[in-house]
């Protein structure tokens, strides 16, 4: 189906303005912008020769860098089952979450999680709203460790130089408690809600929305289900935050072991922000005055976030496409976005529009 005129003329609009943004925040790690009037715009923050020249030296902690986040998809795979309301073999789920992996760092769009839950709800045949129910809980729960981790981490020999994250770590707790506590009273409320609207006959589209998200969110309604869910959220979180550490010390930060939490937090709220399409130039952006902050030098700051992007790009990527292949998914369906991706929609649609009953 194509596209009104006027929504592709706004989708371009969004892609240029994205890809600009990118550019100009990507150069912060290499360049500091002179808006002064005298000089050069853009003044280099080292030797762009040189930087080149001594990436190779960085392969140390690069290689390590790229195992630990390849570990996020087992990890993941296994905290998937605490969140789900059937049992799924290890196997379907490690490949699921795979294959999102790489739709989230291959393709536009950022439809990974989007693509393994539909693709859950097709093999397991479980409803699409319940299989991404149960992404978007896990999703949260990785959240609230990151935060737990994060606030733990100002216990380190950072302390003090870390202090300036303290108001916006306070906004992401508060963030994460309000989420969770919606999650919760959506568990809880969302099925009987549901068979109110039933019983009076009312909005079928809603109520069927209601006893699908109710199921999807069914670990919510157990403190004993969240409390383990949350246990099982520690390591896809650890991993990274590891080797984000062993990163900041390969680069010459004095006990950056510690402020890997840091970096992974920053880069969790910074490419969280609601309509800003310039994922990478944030990544660029926050990672390289993340490091710059905790003592690194320009040129280090800006390996750290060249060489950390593109370690998580190839292991997942690479981890990812393993799984593509073994599914027998074809590349040029995900690379659009996805005939599954629009399957998924039209599924999503298909499911709104026809009333079901509410189980009692």
């Amino acid at each position: 189906m194509r596209l009104p005129a006027g929504r592709t003329y706004l989708k371009a609009l969004a892609v240029l303005v994205g890809g600009v943004l990118s550019v100009l925040l990507i150069s912060s790690a290499f360049f500091r912008w002179n808006l002064g009037g005298e000089g050069p715009l853009l003044i280099p923050r080292f030797s762009l020769r040189k930087f080149v020249h001594e990436l190779p030296g960085h392969l140390p902690w690069l290689i390590p860098f790229m195992l630990l986040s390849a570990s996020i998809i087992p990890a993941r795979a296994a905290q998937w089952a605490r969140t789900l309301s059937k049992p799924v073999p290890y196997r379907e789920r490690y490949h699921l979450v795979a294959i999102g992996a790489f739709t989230h760092n291959a393709l536009p769009g950022k439809l990974g999680d989007f693509i393994r839950s539909f693709l859950l709800s097709r093999t397991q045949r479980i409803p699409f709203l319940q299989s991404l129910g149960s992404v978007a809980v896990g999703k949260l729960l990785e959240f609230a460790a990151l935060m737990g981790l994060v606030a733990v981490s100002f216990l380190g020999p950072f302390g003090e130089k870390m202090a300036h994250f303290a108001g916006p770590l306070r906004i992401a707790v508060g963030l994460c408690v309000g989420l969770v506590v919606a999650v919760v009273l959506l568990a809880h409320y969302a099925l009987p809600l549901a068979r109110m609207l039933e019983r009076k006959n009312r909005l079928p589209r809603v109520r069927h929305l209601l006893g699908h998200v109710s199921e999807g969110l069914g670990t919510a309604r157990s403190f004993r289900g969240m409390a383990k869910a949350l246990v099982f959220s520690i390591p896809p979180v650890l991993a990274p935050a590891l080797a984000y550490g062993l990163a900041l010390r390969g680069i010459g930060v004095r006990g950056g072991l510690f402020a890997g939490t840091v970096v992974l937090g920053a880069i969790a709220l910074g490419q969280s922000l609601p309509g800003v399409p310039a994922g990478m130039g944030i990544y660029y952006f926050v990672t390289s005055w993340a490091a710059r902050n905790l003592g690194a030098a320009p040129e280090d700051a800006a390996a750290f976030s060249t060489l950390t992007h593109l370690g998580t790009v190839l292991s997942q990527v690479g981890v990812g496409a393993l799984s593509v292949r073994l599914r027998g998914i074809r590349i040029k369906d995900l690379r659009k976005g996805g005939s599954l991706a629009r399957e998924a929609a039209s599924h999503v649609a298909h499911e709104a529009v026809e009333p079901v009953h509410v189980p009692s």
